[in-house]
């Protein structure tokens, strides 16, 4: 492809791209396939020669386009977002044209600088300390994971890099019932052993109760176990729980563990200042994490990791070989000593685009319209009849199921799976569930980038019409 088709079929993309933007609720939310469908619709062997433009788009809208899951519908309820938005997306557009790899300063000195500011702008406009220091990754999971090292690399004085584990060590781990797989993916990575993640039981609010958590550490010391770092919740996946910071981070400054918070969905709220209180006493910790990509407008993949102390990154995960070495080392940040990934993407070009073209009013803007249309949700849900809310609802996910009492426990999970279920297959609208005491619960998140009032009302038809016909099925 020469530069004069790129131009051509270039406007040709964003022209649909724009169209999709418009056009998107028009689709289903998931697609109507078996599993397999689309695999056998691509030939056995990749072609030998080269294919059209027009012969590969109309591939991607007549074979891939159906078999999508169009995260960006505003009727998309499942899971968290992963939201996107025209600003976003242009950024994106110029980070693949530059085609940089930003793993250092001299790589790539805009890069490596934007980030550094983008990062400060958001620090302080979420009241975190203004002390920490901010580093682009790709994940949450991965943030997790380079707090843990880190915080294994400290406890250890930086040797089992070194020399690795020599036997001795008997690290714990400790986050609640309900805090993420990324937590218990990270012991194994990091050569902790799954079986030293210790779970914390939960309060009636799905949330970490400190005074187990001390039990627990003091268990363990008498065990010979070393406490090495504990991990809250600033909103748990299942049900948006809120540990207790503070009182978290106490114990975690008593027993000289490192404390890290992963708020890789709700910490987008702390925008909002009226919504603060929920990390208060951060202060205390060492880590905190959050995924713009999640609830603030930008594209998949972007998760900000906030620490006190950046040395304790950089003496985890710094190697500087000849060929990494430059002149301005000692003058600069080197963002790829600050996490496991050598290469880097230009990820601060589309932060730094959303927050220039939103503003932050722009986006408090649009945070407090979810949580306006949740409690309308909420009201919905609290009004019909035998159907209840599970959880605070503090921000923008409901936990909600239908309860009959003549219905068994396995049979009201049953009921509701088919309620949820039901509602999927229609196409229309898109949920998931979790398991909360036992009890099978639908999700309810509000977060797309344009979902409005009118969304909201639709679903809640939707849910009421599907309601009717399981009752049916369940001779209720």
């Amino acid at each position: 492809m020469d530069n004069r088709d790129f131009r051509k079929h270039a406007h040709q993309l964003v022209d649909w791209m724009a169209d999709y933007l418009e056009q998107k609720e028009n689709y289903p939310v998931t697609p109507d396939i078996k599993p397999g469908e689309i695999y056998d619709k691509f030939p056995d062997k990749a072609p030998e020669d080269p294919a059209t433009f027009d012969e590969i788009f109309a591939d991607f809208e007549e074979v891939i386009l159906p078999g999508m899951t169009h995260w960006q519908h505003p009727m998309f309820f499942g899971y968290f977002p992963a939201n996107t938005s025209a600003p976003s997306i242009m950024a994106e557009m110029l980070m693949s044209t530059l085609g940089a790899q930003c793993m250092s300063w001299l790589t790539s000195p805009a890069a490596t600088e934007l980030e550094e500011r983008v990062v400060n702008w958001l620090r302080d406009a979420k009241g975190l300390n203004s002390t920490w220091k901010g580093v682009i990754q790709d994940t949450a999971s991965t943030a997790t994971l380079c707090a843990i090292l880190a915080a294994r690399e400290r406890a250890s004085k930086f040797s089992v890099n070194e020399k690795g584990f020599c036997g001795q060590e008997k690290f714990r781990v400790y986050s609640s019932e309900h805090a993420h797989s990324s937590v218990d993916k990270a012991m194994r990575i990091a050569g902790l052993g799954h079986q030293n993640l210790v779970k914390i039981p939960v309060d009636t609010s799905f949330a970490m109760i400190p005074e187990a958590l001390e039990s627990a550490i003091e268990a363990d010391i008498q065990n010979g176990f070393t406490p090495l770092c504990v991990v809250s919740a600033l909103g748990t996946t299942s049900s948006a729980a809120i540990d207790p910071i503070g009182e978290i981070g106490k114990l975690a400054a008593r027993f000289e563990m490192w404390h890290h918070i992963d708020a890789a969905y709700a910490g987008t709220a702390l925008l909002l200042p009226e919504f603060r209180w929920m990390i208060e006493g951060h202060e205390l910790a060492d880590s905190y994490v959050f995924n713009p990509h999640k609830w603030m407008f930008t594209n998949f993949d972007c998760s900000v990791l906030f620490v006190k102390n950046a040395d304790d990154l950089v003496h985890t995960f710094s190697m500087t070989t000849e060929y990494l070495k430059t002149d301005q080392d000692e003058h600069v940040h080197n963002y790829r000593d600050w996490g496991i990934q050598l290469g880097r993407r230009f990820r601060a070009l589309k932060l730094w685009w959303v927050i220039r073209s939103y503003g932050l009013a722009g986006i408090r803007e649009k945070l407090r319209g979810h949580i306006r249309h949740t409690k309308l949700a909420k009201k919905w849900i609290e009004n019909e009849e035998n159907v209840i809310v599970e959880t605070a609802s503090v921000l923008n996910v409901i936990c909600f199921r239908f309860v009959e009492k003549s219905l068994s426990t396995p049979q009201q999970n049953a009921f509701n799976k088919a309620w949820m279920d039901g509602v999927n297959a229609s196409g229309k609208v898109f949920f998931t569930s979790t398991i909360l005491n036992g009890a099978f619960v639908i999700r309810w998140v509000i977060g797309q980038t344009d979902v409005k009032r009118e969304h909201v009302l639709m679903a809640c038809d939707c849910l009421k019409s599907e309601l009717e016909t399981v009752k049916r099925v369940f001779t209720i």
